[in-house]
C-alpha cells in the first residue's frame, strides 16, 4: 500500500510504500497529488520513501509506475527515494542522469536528510508567470538564463488553461533585456514549446528594453501566426491590455428587400 507522509517540511510531498504495491495504490493515493500539483500550477517536490517492509510491486503497479512517471515527469523540481533495496538504488541512480529534474538516493535511516534536501533546492526560477483568467492572458517574467524546466513549467501552465478554453487570448514576454539559454538542451525546448503552442495564442506582446523588442516581431512573423507587437518595458499594463483585446464583431450589413417596391414610407 501507499499513504501520504505529513511530517514534512513546507513545500514538500511524501509517499511511503510498504507491504506489496498495486495499481490501485497509486490511483488512489500518488495520483491525485500529482493530479492536484499540475491542475495547480505547481512545482512538485516529491520524497518516495519504500520502507522496511516494502515487498515490492504487483504486475498491475510495476506498469502503473512506469505510466506515472512518464505522465508527470515535467512537474518535478526534485525527487529524493529513500530506500535500503539494493537493486531499486541502483536503478535510481542510474535514471537520475536522464532525468529532468535533481534526483537522489537516501537510506532509510537518512529520511529527514532527504527531506531537507528537497526543502533546500533552490527557489528563484529564471522564469515565472501568471495567467490573468478575467481576459486569458499569460504573462512571463523572464529573469535570468532560460533552461529547460522553465519551459516545462510554461507548457504545463498554459495547457491546462488551453484544454480549458480552447486557446490563450495572448501571451506577454517581460524582461529588461534577453537573458539568452542556458545551455543547448535549452533553445531546443523553447523552439519546441514555440512548435507546440504557436497555433493556440491569438496575439504575443513583447514588452523588452533591447534591440530584441524591433528585431523579433520581424523575424517571428515568418515561422509564428500570432499577431506581435513590441512595448517599452515599463508599458507592461498597455501589452497585457492590448494582448487580451477580443476581436470587434463586425456590424451586420443592412439586407435590401428584393421584393415588393419601395420600402414603407419612402415616396
Amino acid at each position: 500500500m501507499i499513504e501520504t507522509l505529513k511530517d514534512l517540511p513546507l513545500g514538500v510531498d511524501g509517499v511511503s510504500a510498504t507491504g506489496k504495491v498495486s495499481r490501485d495504490d497509486y490511483e488512489q493515493v500518488l495520483v491525485p497529488i500529482l493530479e492536484d500539483a499540475r491542475r495547480d500550477g505547481r512545482r512538485l517536490r516529491l520524497l518516495y520513501q519504500l520502507g522496511p517492509t516494502f515487498e515490492g510491486l504487483t504486475p498491475g503497479g510495476a506498469w502503473e509506475d512506469a505510466k506515472v512517471g512518464l505522465r508527470f515527469l515535467r512537474i518535478f523540481d526534485g525527487c529524493a527515494v529513500v530506500t535500503d533495496v539494493a537493486w531499486i538504488r541502483d536503478a535510481v541512480q542510474l535514471a537520475s542522469f536522464v532525468m529532468p529534474c535533481p534526483v537522489r538516493v537516501f537510506a532509510n535511516r537518512d529520511r529527514d536528510e532527504a527531506a531537507e534536501w528537497l526543502h533546500s533546492l533552490p527557489e528563484v526560477a529564471a522564469v515565472s508567470h501568471r495567467i490573468l483568467p478575467e481576459s486569458g492572458v499569460m504573462v512571463v517574467e523572464v529573469h535570468e538564463a532560460l533552461r529547460t524546466q522553465d519551459f516545462d513549467a510554461l507548457a504545463l501552465a498554459a495547457d491546462v488553461w488551453i484544454e480549458a478554453h480552447g486557446g490563450l487570448q495572448g501571451f506577454v514576454i517581460h524582461a529588461r533585456a534577453f537573458p539568452g539559454w542556458e545551455n543547448l538542451a535549452s533553445v531546443l525546448r523553447h523552439v519546441r514549446f514555440v512548435r507546440d503552442h504557436q497555433r493556440k495564442i491569438r496575439r504575443i506582446a513583447l514588452v523588452v528594453d533591447s534591440a530584441m523588442a524591433t528585431l523579433a516581431p520581424v523575424v517571428a512573423e515568418h515561422f509564428i501566426q500570432a499577431e506581435i507587437k513590441s512595448f517599452a518595458y515599463d508599458h507592461l499594463d498597455d501589452a497585457i491590455t492590448w494582448a487580451g483585446a477580443r476581436p470587434a464583431r463586425s456590424a451586420a450589413t443592412p439586407t435590401t428587400p428584393t421584393t415588393g417596391g419601395p420600402s414603407a414610407g419612402v415616396h
